[in-house]
């Protein structure tokens, strides 16, 4: 039988279908009943507001190409308009088996004592309170808008949830006739400063009612005298996929904003509206949102599901809970006082959340309060609200040392905060980088410069991950601490590079997107394929992200044919077909998705016995290796690379929470065949039980703790 050749749509699947299939997985953990309740109910969460980013860009950026004509095919063979086809089936599917799981879930939570009320099971005692509470609390503050009266009609943002009401035709009175027509219409926003659920007085339990309910319930307080005849929620999803034009933009700052605020005109992508809601006011939406049939989602349960995070981290109900992880001291830092010191005698590796990022926050206040630290540089792609790494560089500017961050204004839905930061960062007197012109900086990086006994030693931290201390206690990352000199040097280079001081050649260590990255890793395929022989095949085992990329898929179906074992580990989207007869045949696809969202880029190459390991900020996506500025860097120390490589095999050793990806694009789970491997469990299992073998006590850490049982 002749070869496929290495472009051809056989082997490829659709990147929008891929991913819909990882909201599936996501949406399946929701519906398992393996995991506590309010588990469940964090993923059916997170399926909505996956969902709610999945049309603002990609289904919004299929629209644009469908209104401009454009009928390419992807590298499967798909079209815009049959990829927003199967979108709409696909997600119609989901939508309805996600409201039927949270309707069960919420019968299961109100049977344990945490009730979320419909509105036709109030009683007459929780009507009057919520009665009061809405003409005290609510009423104030509401908009109501008569949309067809107001010229220019008054716009209705992206992700806001609102309540549409049909009022009866106006009665005859003293001054006229009755108006003829079937009424007017009426959206009132629901304010998103309140919280979604209000608690309702109770003796026993906790009862909640939905914000939008309370408001569509006592909706004629807000027209005396006039009968509101019907009311119905919905929601609209607008194109937020607003591109940054910033390679001549004289004051980046003012064009991110402008950008933030152009989200709120684009055009609608998405209605999800009330199952039942009355026709007319269905098809006004529709004629006036400019939307086709298929681009309406009947929701028969609560619309903008993310907001039950709310319930999810209510107080209490701990038995309905999963058992707590906390954070393990790192194991390379155990008994050391001086982090110097400790970075000196040998490098370090951090696994996050299993491992605290306590010593990274450490690293940037040390830094600052140092007077020994003459310099420090960073980049900040995603932080959190109150950062104290961005205090800490504060600080460090304030006190007089040379601080240069390169804050990335247009990481998506963070421009607003990164605009802050970096007005901030400024004020306190560090040197701040905008981004790169043209790309987004996507690595992740910091550099400690320090004057020692007459000489200068470069400390640096390189991960996977942002330097979040929020999200570090819910993904999955790796960071290396160093200060190997041809790493710090590379390191500095790097960021003389994003300052415009140098060009990018001459790495030593280090390899960076867009220039080389995308090369070195086909090099090190084939290189397996070199190195691979019939006794000693090669192998590559890569951890993504995603899998995109049709030059690296390329790569692996060479070196697939070549006899390489590949075996990868993709959390969310894979454009690589597995199991198609001599071309894909020979590569493992797998993916995990437990309690923390999978984040770490690990790639090996057994490299004929001489093993390599490599961290990255950089996914197989042709956007990371493109259009961005990211870095790939190897771990040195040979117990470090043997631990990476044990994260790995753990990996591709779950039986409990792994699938497998199939040749028709669909997901299995993988048997358990023997002992019950749970990779996630395993590895903060590793974090706790190893602390017991180091011979050394903690010291600057939180006491150990471990999960029960």
């Amino acid at each position: 039988m002749a070869r496929k050749k290495l472009d051809a749509p056989e082997l490829f699947i659709n990147r929008e279908i891929s991913w819909l299939e990882f909201n599936a997985r996501v949406l399946a953990e929701g519906l398992s009943d393996g995991l506590p309740l309010l588990e469940r109910l964090k993923f059916l969460a997170i399926t909505s507001s996956n969902l709610d980013e999945f049309f603002m860009i990609r289904v919004a950026g299929l629209m644009q190409q469908r209104a401009a004509g454009l009928r390419r095919r992807d590298p499967s063979g798909l079209t815009p308009n049959q990829q927003l086809a199967h979108i709409s089936r696909r997600t119609h599917r989901m939508v309805a088996k996600q409201a039927v799981g949270i309707r069960s879930l919420l019968r299961s939570l109100a049977e344990n004592g945490l009730h979320v009320h419909e509105p036709q099971d109030w009683t007459a005692e929780q009507r009057r309170f919520l009665r009061s509470h809405f003409a005290r609390e609510i009423l104030p503050i509401l908009t109501p808008l008569a949309m067809e009266q107001l010229d220019p009609p008054p716009l209705l943002p992206g992700l806001g949830l609102n309540v549409a009401l049909l009022l009866a035709p106006d009665k005859a009175s003293d001054s006229g006739p009755a108006s003829s027509g079937p009424g007017r219409i009426i959206v009132v926003p629901v304010p998103r400063q309140l919280p979604r659920f209000i608690t309702i007085p109770a003796a026993r339990d906790v009862h909640l009612a939905r914000l939008e309910d309370v408001i569509a319930a006592n909706s004629e307080a807000l027209f005396p005298g006039v009968n509101v005849a019907l009311a119905s929620t919905f929601r609209i999803t607008r194109d937020a996929d607003v591109a940054i034009q910033d390679d001549d933009a004289a004051d980046l700052l003012q064009v991110v904003e402008q950008a933030v605020r152009d989200r709120r005109r684009r055009a609608a992508v998405r209605l999800e509206i009330a199952a039942g809601a009355d026709q007319r006011i269905r098809q006004w939406l529709i004629d006036r949102l400019g939307l086709r049939n298929e681009d309406v989602y009947d929701v028969d349960g609560m619309l903008d599901a993310a907001a039950l995070m709310e319930v999810v981290n209510r107080e209490g109900f701990e038995t309905l809970r999963i058992t707590p992880w906390p954070p393990q001291p790192p194991r390379d830092f155990v008994g050391a006082d001086d982090l110097w010191q400790a970075l000196r005698e040998h490098d370090v590796l951090l696994f996050h959340p299993y491992e605290s990022f306590e010593p990274v926050v450490r690293l940037a206040e040390q830094a600052a309060a140092d007077p020994t630290v003459l310099a420090i540089k960073q980049i900040l792609y995603r932080t959190s609200g109150d950062s104290p790494i961005v205090a800490a560089l504060e600080r460090a500017a304030e006190s007089g040392k040379q601080v240069t961050v390169l804050v990335e204004l247009k990481a998506r839905f963070d421009e607003a905060r990164n605009v802050n930061w970096a007005r901030r960062l400024e004020d306190a007197g560090c040197h701040v980088i905008y981004g790169i012109a043209g790309y987004k900086t996507h690595a992740k990086a910091l550099l400690v410069v320090r004057r020692e006994a007459g000489r200068i030693r470069r400390y640096v931290h390189l991960a996977t991950g942002n330097y979040n201390d929020r999200t570090a206690k819910l993904y999955s990352d790796i960071g290396l601490m160093t200060c190997d000199n041809d790493l710090a040097s590379d390191v500095a280079a790097f960021f003389n590079l994003l300052t415009g001081c140098s060009e990018a050649v001459g790495w030593s260590k280090l390899s960076i997107a867009p220039t080389g990255l995308r090369q070195r890793f086909v090099d090190l395929i084939e290189r397996e394929i070199q190195a691979s022989t019939a006794d000693r095949p090669g192998l590559v085992l890569a951890k993504v992200n995603s899998l995109q990329d049709p030059g690296i898929c390329r790569a692996l179906c060479r070196a697939n044919r070549a006899g390489v074992q590949v075996r990868l580990n993709v959390r969310g989207i894979c454009c690589l077909r597995p199991g198609v007869k001599h071309a894909t045949d020979g590569i493992e696809v797998r993916s995990i998705v437990d309690r923390f969202l999978e984040h770490a880029r690990i790639f090996y190459f057994r490299n004929g016995g001489h093993e390599e390991v490599y961290l990255s900020s950089a996914d197989w996506m042709a956007r990371n290796l493109d259009k961005r500025l990211e870095l790939l860097f190897p771990v040195l120390d040979p117990n470090l690379r043997r631990r990476v490589v044990g994260f790995l095999e753990t990996y591709f050793a779950d039986n409990v929470k792994a699938h497998r990806l199939l040749p028709d694009g669909a997901y299995e789970r993988i048997p358990q065949e023997g002992k019950p491997v749970r990779a996630q469990e395993m590895l903060y299992m590793d974090a706790v039980e190893s602390l017991s073998t180091v011979g050394r006590k903690p010291t600057h850490f939180a006491p150990i703790t471990r999960p029960d049982g």
